[in-house]
Order: C-alpha cells, then structure tokens, then sequence
C-alpha cells in the first residue's frame, strides 16, 4: 500500500458570467468588414476565437456580431476567397 497523502487540487478560477453578458467590441482597433465576395465556406466562423462570426444559413453570407468582435482579424487572415477587408475604428 501506498503511504503518500493524497493532494488535493483547488479550483483555479469560476467563470459566473459569459462573455455574452458583457458587451467587449468597443476594445476594438480593427474592425472586420465582410464584402460580397464571401462565398459562406463558414472557415472564418471557425476559426473566430470569440465566436463573433456565423454564417447566415439564408444569405450563405458571413455575419460578424460588432458587439462582441475584438478585431483582431484572424478572419480576415485565413478567408480562403479574401473577403474580409479591414477599416481602422475612430
């Protein structure tokens, strides 16, 4: 048998709110502009890390929620047709 004291981890933090909850698009240097270039392959959808981004299921379009979108153009780095330019917010 084992002698060794079982350790115990504690919780390193509780998320009590969503980022849904607080409105962070403000923070924003960049603002991501879809053009009707977009072909609604959905890849900028997927690679969004704040999930600001869907893809329309009736205009096969994407979507950018500004509300929430940081700007951070990782949408328009990977968009396989170019259709997200960039406009510098004021």
């Amino acid at each position: 048998m084992n002698d060794e004291k079982e350790e115990k981890f504690n919780i390193g933090a509780h998320v009590y709110e969503s980022s849904e909850s607080n409105k962070t698009g403000s923070w924003r240097a960049f603002k991501p502009i879809v053009t009707d270039k977009c072909i609604g392959c959905g890849t900028c959808e997927k690679t969004c890390p704040d999930g600001t981004i869907k893809v329309n299921p009736k205009t096969k379009k994407a979507e950018i929620d500004y509300d929430y979108c940081k700007g951070c153009l990782i949408c328009m780095n990977v968009c396989p047709v170019k259709a997200i330019e960039k406009e510098i917010e004021k």
